[in-house]
């Protein structure tokens, strides 16, 4: 009996020695939710305390609180100003002048746009490419992929994920945003743009359930499988919202009807929140599993807002930032990120690798890129030695402290047209941000360079590019440094030739 009991000991230390060395992540990635489309207050006075803006009090984010409260938020992160070239930096560590799609993937046509560079990587990712997923699956995850994915064209390899190290694709295809978010509308099967029906949801269809809740459902399960297998597992929870169409999801529209807003914004704000109610769902579920104490939860937008408030390169939908979606402005490419251990615990052997501070907000700058070498890090696997990587470890920032070797500077590069900005490179080094336009667009008040310096003006409303010709200089050169160091695709001219920018 003694030697039965030994053994028995042995056995479940032995499990809870694997257990623990296999921690659970999931991405919780949300479309075009920018900074602002949040009750979670994550830009921050000179002190560095939160500071609460009107859209912080419009919208309606119980669980993102709940989540902020648990861990840490990040007050400058940024993402590229489209989806596709940051879904593939989120899941590769590179920077989209270095992965080359550096715009979103029309699912049938090339969409270079006029000027565009030819070469750019339309075809978005490939099944021999070194993405997150795959090493996780080498290392024993159990991959998921709920949700968009939208990370190759129709015809391509990247357009399903099963291809890229996903064990698991659900609801994933090569399609940018849901032709419908209902489910009486078969999610877009029922409509005139079949082309953007959410496939692999049929049991669904004809009911009344929106699009939102229906991929919680299938996550939750998907988690209880794997956690009834005894697998570690890697969740990839990619929300449709909250992209256009606004359809309203009725469960919350109450809460806006009458707070005078235009009914598109009403509708906007019940996407938001219903994306809300499904990482409160996930959170209770993981608690419920008993897995939450080992599960990461890695929580952000992929762009800036699209909220339909105010013009595109004015102060509106991101207010007090300048810009949305698409724009080269913070609130084009400024996103909401937080990260928490599901269920804080200090003597848990996972969260004392990677120790995450509650209730913090770090003000030091990190980029979307980030994140492959801090979560391939903490579940012990690594890249091949020669890959190329733009993203650094966020561990250090993740306890709430200062890193001086963590790079304080961001490029993001569009070569392309026609969208809310045309043809342009910004880049930002220390509290400094230039932006370049190949080809100045007068009527969106574009000229060939702008200026801001970020601390004393962090709503971009300042053009310093003809006051301060030191600083410009010394920012342009370090922006057309680090597109070679990229080696970056340029936008051509009308012969085919590529423009490169003009340093002053």
């Amino acid at each position: 009996m003694m030697n039965f009991l030994k053994a028995l000991f042995l056995a479940l230390c032995l499990s809870a020695t694997v257990s623990a060395a296999q921690p659970n992540i999931i991405i919780f990635l949300v479309d075009d939710m920018g900074v602002m489309d949040t009750s979670v207050p994550f830009l921050t006075d000179v002190s560095g305390k939160p500071q609460r803006y009107p859209l912080n009090d419009y919208f309606r984010t119980p669980s993102m609180e709940r989540l902020a409260e648990r861990g840490i938020r990040f007050n400058q992160f940024n993402a590229m100003s489209l989806c596709s070239p940051s879904r593939i930096s989120l899941i590769t560590g590179k920077n989209a002048a270095r992965h080359r799609t550096t715009n979103w993937i029309n699912q049938s046509t090339d969409n270079r746009g006029p000027n565009g560079p030819p070469e750019w990587n339309w075809k978005g990712l490939r099944k021999d490419d070194v993405t997150l997923p795959r090493l996780l699956q080498k290392a024993g995850y159990r991959t998921i992929q709920v949700g968009k994915a939208h990370f190759g064209p129709g015809d391509s390899e990247g357009a399903d994920p099963l291809n890229l190290g996903f064990d698991v694709n659900i609801a994933g295809g090569p399609i940018g945003h849901p032709a419908s978010y209902k489910g009486t509308l078969d999610f877009g099967a029922k409509t005139k743009q079949v082309a953007n029906a959410v496939k692999g949801l049929e049991k669904y269809h004809g009911q009344d359930i929106f699009l939102t809740e229906a991929l919680t459902l299938e996550a939750n399960a998907q988690v209880e499988l794997a956690v009834k297998d005894k697998k570690p597992f890697f969740l990839h929870l990619g929300h449709y919202a909250v992209h256009t169409p606004f359809e309203s999801d009725a469960r919350f529209a109450d809460h806006y009807k009458d707070s005078g807003k235009p009914p598109k914004a009403q509708a906007f704000a019940t996407l938001v929140e219903g994306m809300d109610k499904s990482l409160g769902d996930l959170m209770d579920h993981l608690e419920k599993l008993g897995v939450a104490e080992d599960t990461l939860i890695v929580f952000l937008g992929d762009n800036g807002s699209d909220s339909p408030l105010g013009e595109a390169h004015n102060v509106g939908s991101a207010a007090p930032l300048r810009g949305k979606k698409g724009s080269h402005y913070e609130g084009g490419m400024r996103s909401p990120f937080i990260a928490a251990w599901a269920k804080p615990s200090a003597d848990n052997a996972n969260q004392k690798k990677l120790p995450v501070k509650q209730g913090a907000v770090q003000t030091q700058f990190a980029a979307i890129h980030d994140i492959f070498p801090t979560l391939t890090g903490l579940a012990g696997v690594a890249a091949p030695e020669a890959y190329e990587m733009d993203g650094r470890k966020l561990d250090t920032l993740l306890t709430g402290a200062a890193d001086g070797s963590h790079p304080d500077a961001f490029l993001m590069h569009y070569p392309h047209a026609p969208h809310r900005s045309n043809h342009f490179t910004t880049y930002r080094e220390g509290d400094w941000k230039v932006a370049y336009h190949y080809f100045p667009d007068a009527e969106n008040g574009n000229t060939r360079y702008q200026l801001f310096n970020l601390k004393n003006d962090p709503f971009e409303q300042e053009d310093l590019s003809s006051s301060d010709p030191a600083n410009l200089s010394r920012m342009m050169k370090a922006l057309a440094t680090a597109l070679e160091e990229e080696k970056a695709l340029y936008p051509v001219d009308e012969a085919g030739a590529p423009v490169k920018p003009v340093v002053p």
